[in-house]
């Protein structure tokens, strides 16, 4: 599942390192506000993130859409995630503990415009190492296709097609073939062998 952030409040109880690397994903994400809570916040956390300098009490969730347990205390991890799940949200624990490990992981991310790959393996570590592997992998094909679909799937959509029909349309996009266009001939040309192929979609 990939959460939209934008707009929403994001709580992270800790003012370290790890602190500091959740927000500067949740940055990359689009995450607008952030707010740390932490006596203390470490040179690494981000300008942009606001900055409560007190020790972490339950109210500091109100308002909040996501919450990350990231201090160095696991007693203090503890009353996060209890006090996350006392108000249904969901949590997520720096120091996974078997017994209350929290509501979700955040997974390694490779991002090539708008090609986002995610990886979780169990640990940090080796979703790093996979991920680090995999970039060599891309192919520079899909990040035209996936700009190229930014233009498109509106229109497919819009055509007034049986889903089945769309559903085909979305495949044969996905093809060796379209591919080869959309290198060779850009969205323009990619968009002309789409609507020979499709002509119902010419007036949507």
């Amino acid at each position: 599942m990939m959460l939209n952030v934008t707009g929403r409040l994001i709580v992270i109880v800790g003012g370290g390192a790890v602190a500091a690397r959740k927000a500067r994903g949740l940055l990359e994400a689009g995450a607008s506000k952030i707010r740390c809570v932490a006596p203390e916040f470490c040179e690494e956390l981000p300008k942009e993130v606001e900055r409560v300098r007190e020790r972490y009490q339950p109210s500091h969730l109100e308002g909040a859409a996501l919450v990350f347990a990231a201090t160095d205390r696991s007693d203090v991890n503890d009353a996060v995630v209890r006090d996350a799940h006392t108000r249904n949200l969901l949590v997520n624990r720096a120091d996974t503990d078997d017994e209350d490990p929290g509501d979700f992981a955040v997974p390694a991310k490779l991002t090539r415009g708008d090609v986002t790959v995610t990886v979780s393996a169990g640990s940090p570590a080796l979703s790093t190492l996979i991920r680090d592997r995999l970039q060599d992998l891309l192919d520079p094909r899909w990040q035209q296709m996936a700009a190229a679909m930014r233009e498109l799937r509106p229109l497919i959509k819009s055509a007034g097609t049986k889903v089945a029909n769309r559903r085909q349309i979305f495949r044969e996009l996905a093809s060796q073939e379209a591919l080869n266009v959309v290198a060779d001939r850009g969205t323009a040309g990619l968009r002309e062998w789409l609507l020979a192929r499709h002509p119902e979609l010419i007036h949507a």
